[in-house]
């Protein structure tokens, strides 16, 4: 009903309004039925929690995708820089190398003993004067080189130079180098080369030695502490001495070999010689087959016969050179001409 004041809704006053529970059919089993309802709201709560949990999971693997794509992105940006960081180091490694080193730049403190790093003003040694020396040094230092040569840690090595500074010379580095060719012929190989590596240790400081100016024994802690922590280009470098050492000294022990057998050679050579200076075996491989013959049998017949049947100049020839070389012994009292007449 409508007025000019407006709607009037006093005709709701008296609805009533019941709960769906309480709108129920008199067919209708009414407990049953609250029973279903209230399980379908415990199945749509059931629902909604487990569509929440869902969503809760989901909202965390984005936040665990984000904190990943975050470390991800971090790690990419700390091997972007230490690329940087490892070009600046190979750079800066190359700027050093450039630049001379100086006492001040690799002079660092050793065991208990100091050596001054100064190079003593000493007039140029001769020849002769310089085999005395190696001779003379050896033969007073010939075992501590020795067991230099044998030792196989760069700690253990730097340690025995420490306390024995005066190994560090050219004369040791020659010693070793002869100890390993003094193996090689003995056919101990693996002595060798353990040997070998400490010849060309001792010759990388010798190196290092000049290329500094200073004296040897001031910088030999500079290489072990240069070899310990060396990159792959100087330890190859290394590699790469050793194994031509080794080959040298295979070849100079081969060499060495051949000569001793070739002086054994020519020491019986000179042994067999006769009283005219004719080596007996090869005057009897140069004479003809009938006269060997009468040698191998020792016929002193057959060799007269053989000899007849040769020329005068050549029965001569052959004579003579028997004569020379033992291989014929004349009768006492005769002379020389008055055989060779004789014989022919």
């Amino acid at each position: 009903m409508s007025t000019g004041a407006g709607i009037d809704y006093s005709a709701w006053d008296h609805v009533y309004v019941s709960d769906d529970e309480d709108v129920t059919s008199p067919h209708v089993d009414t407990q049953s039925l609250y029973r279903m309802r209230h399980r379908a709201r415990l199945e749509r709560m059931v629902a909604f929690q487990q569509r929440g949990e869902e969503l809760e999971n989901n909202i965390s693997e984005c936040k665990r995708l984000l904190e990943l794509k975050k470390v991800q992105a971090e790690v990419k940006k700390l091997k972007k820089d230490e690329k940087s960081f490892q070009k600046m180091i190979e750079e800066y490694r190359r700027e050093e190398k450039k630049q001379p080193w100086d006492v001040d730049s690799i002079s660092k403190d050793g065991f208990s003993k100091s050596v001054l790093n100064i190079k003593p003003v000493t007039k140029e040694e001769t020849e002769k004067e310089k085999v005395e020396k190696h001779k003379t040094f050896v033969e007073k230092y010939a075992k501590e080189i020795k067991h230099f040569g044998m030792l196989r840690r760069w700690d253990d090595s730097q340690k025995y130079l420490s306390d024995g500074p005066h190994l560090v010379c050219e004369e040791t580095a020659n010693c070793l180098v002869v100890i390993c060719i003094d193996f090689q012929i003995d056919e101990k190989p693996a002595l060798m080369e353990q040997v070998a590596h400490q010849a060309i240790v001792m010759q990388f400081i010798l190196d290092l030695a000049r290329t500094l100016k200073v004296d040897a024994r001031g910088c030999f802690r500079e290489f072990f502490s240069k070899i310990k922590t060396a990159d792959k280009p100087y330890l190859d470098e290394f590699d790469q001495e050793l194994g031509l050492l080794k080959d040298r000294i295979r070849r100079c022990a081969r060499a060495r070999v051949e000569n001793t057998v070739k002086e054994l050679e020519e020491e019986e050579r000179q042994m067999r010689r006769g009283p005219g200076g004719l080596d007996p075996l090869e005057v009897y491989q140069s004479l003809p087959k009938e006269v060997q013959k009468g040698f191998d049998e020792k016929n002193i017949q057959l060799l007269q016969e053989a000899m007849s049947k040769l020329g005068v100049e050549e029965g001569k020839y052959h004579l003579r050179r028997c004569i020379d070389s033992g291989l014929w012994v004349p009768q006492s009292g005769d002379s020389d001409d008055e055989d060779e007449e004789d014989d022919s």
